[in-house]
């Protein structure tokens, strides 16, 4: 299960980590999308940031397994604030943030199982 997890946690954490590089520099695709969901661009630092940390406390998690833990709680519980709000406001093409959203999710699992 460790290897799974690895491999699972490695992929999602280079999509987090390309992620927050785009928001962090306001890539237009980035900020079109955020702006189509109502997202402030006052918040996309601080969500830049979380995508980073996630992406750190995952690859942390390889050695210290409550890290990787909790890193894939924060990340499942960040990408369902994502999808909800794509759904408050109508906006149906979340798709990217329900595969990171699984990807979490598999990883917290994973985790657990290899723990």
């Amino acid at each position: 299960m460790f290897i799974a997890y690895l491999a699972i946690a490695t992929l999602l954490t280079l999509a987090l980590t390309f992620s927050a590089v785009f928001t962090a520099r306001r890539a237009e695709p980035v900020i079109s999308n955020m702006r189509a969901v109502a997202v402030p661009d006052s918040w996309l630092p601080g969500l830049a940031a979380a995508k980073a940390a996630g992406a750190a406390g995952l690859v942390i998690g390889f050695w210290i397994a409550p890290l990787g833990m909790a890193a894939a709680v924060g990340l499942a519980l960040y990408f369902v604030g994502a999808v909800a709000t794509h759904v408050r406001v109508k906006h149906y093409a979340f798709a990217p943030a329900a595969v990171l959203l699984m990807l979490s999710v598999a990883s917290l699992l994973l985790r657990i199982a290899s723990a």
